[in-house]
């Protein structure tokens, strides 16, 4: 048996380092690109709770930047008029509704059946249940890049008042997906 001094040293051959590196490199790009990824992901995705009752799911997810189809949950800033503020603060939270009217729809009134391409979407109230009037929402075509965005809720606050109107590029986030 040999002595332990005799035994040659295991080494990996040259090529070997190489394949060690570039693993190594592989690993570290490999993983930025998650990270890029991980990161773009995020940068257009949130969630959002739906705190109340005019649509039947409470959790979304949102993809920040995409213009709604119809039937889509739009997601949008509710906007500053004295009602929302009154009732939703300065800084109101995003609302959630479906998009009923995308650009080119029409929208129309008979009595207080609101409807898009003729078909009724939802009834007006003439007050909230404070007491408020309740202004009745735009008529007409709808606009390129605006929605008219509603709930099937029957005390649902959305396009079918003016205090929300048609909502525009400028107050769209995105789209959402129940989650839950």
């Amino acid at each position: 048996m040999a002595a332990a001094s005799e035994i040659a040293p295991v080494t990996a051959p040259r090529h070997a380092s190489w394949r060690l590196k570039l693993g190594g490199i592989a690993l570290i790009g490999g993983a930025a690109l998650s990270w890029s990824a991980l990161k773009d992901w995020h940068d257009h995705h949130a969630f959002l709770i739906n705190a109340s009752e005019s649509l039947p799911n409470w959790a979304l997810l949102v993809e920040t930047g995409r213009f709604p189809a119809r039937g889509d949950y739009a997601v949008f800033a509710p906007g500053h008029d004295s009602l929302v503020v009154r009732h939703f603060g300065s800084n109101p939270k995003p609302f959630a509704k479906i998009a009923y009217g995308v650009p080119g729809d029409v929208v129309t009134r008979i009595g207080d059946a609101v409807q898009v391409n003729g078909k009724t979407i939802a009834h007006l109230k003439p007050k909230t249940h404070q007491g408020e009037d309740l202004l009745p929402g735009p008529l007409g075509t709808i606009p390129q890049g605006c929605i008219y965005a509603g709930s099937p809720h029957k005390d649902g606050f959305d396009s079918r008042y003016a205090a929300i109107g048609f909502v525009c590029r400028d107050r769209l986030i995105g789209i959402g997906t129940p989650i839950l």
